[in-house]
């Protein structure tokens, strides 16, 4: 991907997220819907254009051009070492995700119960294990994606499934800024393939709200958990009461009814 092309990007993905209609960013900045479409379709910005843009999505340029390159050069899935040496080590675990959401190294020192020594050594062991690049002055550059998808069965889906569900779901949910619904319904095929497709996108745009929001200072974000989950399913309760004899003719579960004589 060129680096114009990872710039038009950034400039969508900023876009989606704050709501922004092609039609709204043209009358921002002047021009007619058909031209902010071919700018777009074309990737003609100028740089005067592009900081007309940014002012009016109110997003910093060099915040832009760094998400454009990190969403080209960083991988989504790790390998079963990289997994299996973070799911060993809480602390490593840690430090990585803290990196991922834009923590500085002298912040994590100062907030968690991690040595600048100790610190130095988790970075070196990530270094190693090709999921940062390690520069002087413990400057880091990712390797990996914000998004990261565990692999099924591996090492990583286990200590989630052990602890991490465990902890996150040990609460009330009435809290401040939480929330936790649950439906079940019966749906066809064709619906179940949409929900399975809306609940994608709401996880692209959860990672992309991140992307944006780390430019913020780290004392005006808020770590947040959001949990999607999907599944043809029917309770134990229920289950349990359906007829285990099968009527020639007639689906399992089904009633059959007495005709009056």
């Amino acid at each position: 991907m060129t680096q114009t092309a990872q710039i038009t990007a950034a400039l969508k993905q900023v876009l989606k997220t704050r709501g922004f209609t092609y039609a709204e960013l043209a009358r921002r900045i002047g021009l007619s819907e058909a031209s902010v479409k071919r700018l777009f379709s074309h990737s003609t910005f100028t740089l005067r254009r592009v900081d007309q843009i940014c002012a009016a999505l109110e997003v910093d340029f060099f915040d832009l051009a760094k998400m454009g390159r990190y969403r080209a050069e960083t991988a989504s899935e790790l390998s079963l070492e990289q997994e299996t040496a973070l799911a060993r080590d809480p602390k490593l675990l840690t430090l990585l995700h803290l990196l991922l959401n834009e923590w500085r190294f002298s912040e994590i020192v100062r907030e968690y119960e991690i040595s600048e020594t100790e610190g130095i050594r988790l970075l070196a062991r990530l270094d190693r294990l090709k999921l940062i690049e390690l520069g002087p002055k413990n400057h880091v550059r990712l390797l990996v994606s914000k998004n990261l998808s565990w692999r099924r069965g591996g090492p990583m889906r286990k200590v989630y499934e052990e602890r991490v569900m465990r902890e996150f779901f040990a609460s009330t949910f009435q809290g401040e800024s939480e929330m936790s619904r649950f439906e079940l319904m019966e749906l066809s095929a064709a619906s179940l393939a949409v929900v399975q497709r809306k609940l994608q996108r709401l996880a692209a745009e959860f990672t992309e709200f991140a992307d944006i929001d780390a430019a913020l200072p780290q004392d005006k974000r808020r770590s947040t958990g959001l949990v999607l989950a999907l599944r043809p399913w029917v309770p134990s309760l229920a289950s349990q009461l359906r007829r285990k004899v099968s009527i020639p003719g007639r689906k399992p579960g089904t009633a059959t009814r007495k005709t009056a004589r």
